[in-house]
């Protein structure tokens, strides 16, 4: 039996490789950060090829520094930036520019066109999410009205549209004319405002509506695969021939990861955005208090699980926005240092609306504020209302969740990088009132792909396996002081509503 499986974790900010084992334990990582690139306000994109280069780098870092060869890795996962979009040319490989980031804001007048048939909720009922820059399928349709060559490359067969699971996987099976599989799973397909949750399908009707091919967008494919989606090319960084039968959308893997295979178990991931799950099991849940609904994950033939989700576009951002664009800290990792140099915020509130308001409130047109500044306000202090910031987020994301499940959270399971932050996670668990509980592995999204691939080609005998291996690194329990949870968090909301009709436009 092969040692390891090993999960490509293909990020918003970097590109790592993990390799674990049956105990779920990390034996090596590597990873490498790539270019954030913002050609206007409010656009954001990646370079593909520059994904791909870091792609193969980290394989044969992670690799080397595992000791491993092709005979010891059973399966290979892949989890990735949802909603980031590209358009490449199945001939040549390459593609027609840049990708589309989730967190781009550049096809809002093209929602807003679309949502004058319908209104926002246009697609809900069938996709489970509303009209919004966030998902991938604007961003095809802003990919074949704008992007230089690919409305002729569709018109002659030759452009493939996808999210960077589908890039990798493609380039990872052969790339152009090698007969390289062009894929997916429901889990990123179901962000793409283009699949059906119920038939698990792209919707024909939405695509013809939208003017998207469907001979252009991958194959939808279960999150787990035991008939795998293909094997990495020999020539390739793995050097040989593996199976490629696990992909989830970060968040999705993540949740797998924490092993939340039971309908009401909840988990929340801080990283460069914060996005909290709900399982909800077999059943599409729609929310009415501004949550989307998702496929959470689908292994092999058995029926999907669907979840509730609270998309929050920015927190580690804001974060990387204070070291790269303020320059008051050297490194991410000195906010919580200065943070702790104040004992509260100074009466200062972050909104960090720099792509709109996701969940709850799916506002496009807000923008980022900070309000309350006075002659008293230091660099301190403005560290303590960016960590307050993430924490009043994930709040309302928390109480959106109670209202349409039902069910009052009773703790949070917490994972991704933004974790290691101690006071981040004290102030999370006296906004909520419940404790915070961080695994042993925080960083539960490759673990989530590795296990979807390890469950296709029985590495793992079932999810049984998998709960095996989580356990609790530390608890933190919320203060009997409550000020943060009652005025702190009045005062944000506050704040907030000052963003609403920043760009001067209404609504979707």
């Amino acid at each position: 039996m092969s040692r390891y499986v090993a999960a490509l974790d293909q990020g918003t900010t970097s590109t790592r490789c993990m390799i674990f084992n049956h105990a779920g334990e990390n034996v090596a990582t590597h990873q490498i950060d790539h270019e954030q690139i913002y050609p206007r306000p409010g656009w954001v994109e990646h370079d593909a090829m520059e994904i791909w280069q870091r792609t193969e780098e980290v394989i044969l870092a992670a690799m080397g520094k595992a000791k491993a060869t092709v005979a010891d890795i059973a399966a290979v996962g892949i989890t990735n930036q949802r909603e980031t979009t590209l358009a490449w040319n199945r001939k040549t490989g390459l593609p027609y520019g840049n990708a589309i980031v989730w967190q781009d804001t550049r096809t809002d007048a093209l929602c807003r066109r679309l949502a004058e048939d319908g209104g926002q909720d246009r697609f809900r009922d069938r996709t489970g999410l509303p009209l919004a820059t966030y998902f991938s399928g604007p961003k095809i349709l802003w990919l074949m009205e704008n992007a230089p060559g690919v409305r002729e490359g569709v018109e002659r067969g030759e452009v493939l549209f996808g999210t960077i699971d589908s890039w990798l996987i493609w380039k990872l099976t052969g790339g152009p004319g090698s007969g390289a599989v062009h894929v997916t799973d429901v889990t990123n397909a179901s962000r793409t405002l283009l699949m059906n949750l119920e038939t698990l399908d792209w919707d024909d009707e939405i695509l013809g509506e939208l003017g998207v091919p469907r001979t252009a967008l991958p194959g939808i494919r279960p999150s787990s695969d035991p008939t795998f989606y293909g094997l990495t090319r020999t020539d390739g960084p793995f050097g040989g021939e593996i199976p490629i039968c696990g992909a989830l959308g970060d968040q999705q893997a993540a949740t797998v990861g924490q092993t939340c295979f039971d309908e009401g178990e909840a988990k929340n991931t801080y990283g460069t955005g914060c996005f909290m799950l709900l399982n909800t099991g077999a059943e599409i849940v729609h929310s009415r208090h501004g949550l989307i609904t998702t496929v959470c994950y689908r292994f092999g033939d058995e029926k999907p699980v669907y979840a509730l989700e609270g998309s929050i576009a920015i927190a580690g951002a804001l974060v990387q926005w204070l070291r790269d664009s303020l320059g008051i800290m050297e490194t991410s990792a000195q906010i919580e240092t200065l943070a702790r140099t104040v004992e509260d915020n100074g009466g200062i509130y972050f909104v960090p609306a720099f792509s709109g308001l996701f969940a709850p409130h799916w506002r496009s047109e807000a923008r980022g504020l900070v309000v309350g500044m006075t002659r008293f306000t230091h660099r301190g202090h403005f560290a303590r209302a960016a960590l307050e910031a993430v924490a009043f987020q994930t709040r309302e994301v928390v109480d959106a969740m109670a209202a349409d499940s039902g069910v009052p959270l009773k703790a949070l399971k917490v994972d991704g990088g933004m974790t290691a932050n101690e006071l981040l996670m004290q102030i999370q668990a006296d906004v909520l009132g419940v404790p915070v509980i961080r695994p042993k592995i925080a960083e539960s999204t490759a673990l989530g792909a590795a296990y979807a691939a390890g469950l296709a080609v029985g590495y793992w005998a079932g999810t049984h396996d998998l709960r095996k291996n989580w356990g609790v690194d530390r608890t933190w329990n919320p203060s009997e002081e409550g000020g943060l949870r009652t005025d702190g968090y009045r005062m944000w909301k506050k704040a907030v509503e000052r963003t609403f009709g920043w760009l001067e436009e209404p609504p979707l």
